[in-house]
């Protein structure tokens, strides 16, 4: 799988579900992810420290130096919260912190939703342990869901708490560390109940123009057309999981008998995995996504392609529109996240539509 999508789609707004777990959680899954949480807070240190001692090792000391970098970019350039969110580290020692689980039901594209007090509804369930997510997906699988269970390499705590970085993510490359960092500050800025592509498009789209910046503040000429051919290769790939998602979405809603519908959805998934192996013969970049391609694949796995992506031209139109001043754009943002969903998503498609008429 292609680092931008191991990382970004497999985020868990955990944080939030810690602290507002409602009634309809049972206590085995609230005091996991208690004690899942309060493990990565009670083992974190602080990166002056770690930077400072001779005793740790060297690519740990120049990663954890390039964070703080990073993090000072994120408050002078992009306005991002200041705060004491990745000013520390954690080792767990593990290769993921969380393994969220994802079901959608046989013959839908939208993900089964859970509950929780306050942070609304979301699309997946997180768990500290790989065994407690892979059991539950189980228990979906009975009840005919289709189900992806992915290992989440960060989190975010909305501001609820100081998030350190991981060992899970330290060894991204510095493009990918950037865009993490971005993504997660971003998501403290606002979140809106009840709306995963609001929340996940505006950030993915703080950690588009932050990366832009970043590599233009920092980086060479090399690393600038690198991104831009990175971001082409996400367009194809997001455009082509689309178009077969598209096609589901038509056949579901279709007056087919199920038997047909579950023949024509296997025909579909072939399609998909064919057009890919096409276009990786003739893009060779493309073989990043070689990883994603292996996994099974369903309706949980296609919904968490579009709930993060969405959205992301609205909000860079509105960007643009305000002469990419970040201050204003996140007070835009938080104005529109006030209204009503439906006047949210008119507003969203208003913008994009004023800039294309613009070129």
């Amino acid at each position: 799988m292609s680092s931008r999508f191991a990382r970004t789609w497999k985020t868990a707004l955990v944080g939030g579900q810690i602290i507002w777990l409602g009634s309809c959680v049972n206590l085995p899954y609230y005091f996991q992810a208690i004690s899942g949480h309060f493990e990565v807070i009670n083992r974190s240190q602080p990166i002056s420290r770690i930077i400072s001692s001779p005793d740790v090792d060297i690519k740990l000391k120049n990663a954890l130096t390039k964070v703080v970098e990073l993090r000072q970019f994120a408050t002078d350039h992009l306005k991002l919260p200041e705060n004491l969110s990745y000013t520390s580290y954690t080792d767990l020692k593990r290769p993921f912190v969380v393994w969220n689980v994802f079901a959608a039901p046989e013959l839908s594209v939208s993900l089964k939703q859970w509950c929780f007090v306050q942070i609304g509804c979301v699309g997946y369930r997180g768990f500290f342990s790989q065994a407690s997510a892979e059991q539950f997906a189980e228990e979906l699988r009975k009840e005919g869901y289709d189900v992806h269970v992915g290992g989440i390499r960060a989190y975010s705590t909305l501001g609820w708490f100081s998030d350190p970085v991981l060992n899970t993510f330290i060894g991204y490359s510095e493009m990918n560390l950037a865009r993490l960092i971005f993504h997660e500050l971003a998501h403290q800025i606002l979140f809106v109940p009840d709306d995963t592509v609001f929340n996940e498009s505006f950030a993915t789209a703080v950690e588009h123009e932050g990366i832009r910046r970043w590599f233009k503040y920092k980086g060479t000429d090399q690393e600038q057309m690198a991104l831009m051919v990175r971001y082409e290769n996400e367009m194809i790939f997001i455009n082509l999981v689309l178009k077969h998602r598209q096609r589901l979405l038509e056949l579901f809603h279709s007056n087919a008998s199920d038997a047909d519908k579950r023949t024509q959805k296997s025909i579909i998934y072939r399609d998909l995995r064919e057009e890919f192996l096409r276009i990786k013969a003739e893009n060779p970049e493309f073989n990043s996504y070689d990883q994603w391609f292996a996994q099974p694949l369903n309706n949980a796995l296609l919904a968490t392609v579009s709930i993060y992506t969405q959205a992301v031209p609205s909000f860079q139109a509105i960007l643009t529109q305000l002469d990419g001043d970040m201050g204003k754009f996140y007070e835009t943002i938080k104005q529109i996240s006030e209204l009503p969903k439906q006047e949210r998503n008119r507003i969203l498609q208003q913008a994009v539509e004023h800039i294309s008429q613009l070129k």
